[in-house]
């Protein structure tokens, strides 16, 4: 939504006016502009857009065991494949770290009667950060070869963020100032002067719609994960006097 205000040269005659109104009659406070110019605020949003390049993902294991020593034990050399598999990949270390480690039992709570402990069952997650997404659909079929039951995600990302910012900075900043000259011509002025720019914030637009297909192994094909294009957005506060 666009945020316009305009203030007309020679307002500055009512001031004394205004002054001497109720606060409900007055509204915004009345800003002084220089004679013959006329005030403009502009609240201008700029666009990057960029393909993801990381893909983030939690894969683990979760076994089950009539004790909590069977189901620990069979979780960490199920989960130590996993990592050798990981590894074997080329995923660095740095790349990925243990998010949850958990132990619980297992309860049947068959109806009127009282719950009977079944077992045990015991997960281990790590979440993984992938450089190259068009690799990632085949390292997550490895992992699951070498057993792995729980895979969640992907989370897409763009590596270069600041630089995609930057790109909507300038963006914003080119779109206010033709948007205020647009004014200024509409108003039979020469030209506008930025006076003041601040930032509103930036955030990521919601994905392009993206896609993650498992095949059968039968099939020779490792699971797809299409990355799409993200929107980076930066919204400027922008200030002119039209003249």
């Amino acid at each position: 939504m666009r945020k316009l205000n305009l203030v007309l040269a020679g307002i500055g005659a009512l001031a004394p006016l205004l002054w001497t109104m109720p606060a409900t009659a007055q509204g915004s406070p009345v800003v002084q502009t220089a004679p013959g110019t006329t005030r403009l605020e502009l609240s201008v949003t700029g666009e990057a857009v960029r393909v993801p390049d990381i893909a983030i993902v939690s894969a683990g294991v979760q076994t089950r065991a009539a004790t909590a020593n069977g189901a620990i034990s069979a979780n960490r050399n199920r989960m130590a494949k996993v990592i050798d598999a990981l590894k074997a990949a080329g995923v660095a270390e740095r790349d990925m770290h243990t998010s949850s480690v958990s132990l619980s039992a297992d309860y049947d709570y068959s109806e009127r009667e009282a719950p009977r402990l079944t077992g045990y069952r015991a997960s281990n997650m790590v979440t993984v950060r992938f450089h190259d997404i068009a690799s990632t659909g085949k390292i997550l079929d490895a992992l699951v070869s070498a057993g792995a039951n729980q895979i969640n995600g992907p989370s897409l990302e763009i590596d270069d963020r600041a630089g995609a910012l930057d790109e909507a900075r300038l963006d914003a900043l080119k779109k206010g100032q033709e948007r205020a000259q647009l004014y200024a011509r509409a108003l039979g002025k020469n030209g506008a002067r930025l006076v003041m720019v601040s930032e509103g914030g930036g955030g990521n637009m919601p994905p392009m719609p993206m896609a993650m297909r498992a095949e059968s192994m039968d099939q020779a094909a490792s699971t797809q994960i299409l990355p799409g294009e993200q929107q980076v957005n930066m919204t400027l506060q922008m200030l002119f006097e039209l003249q």
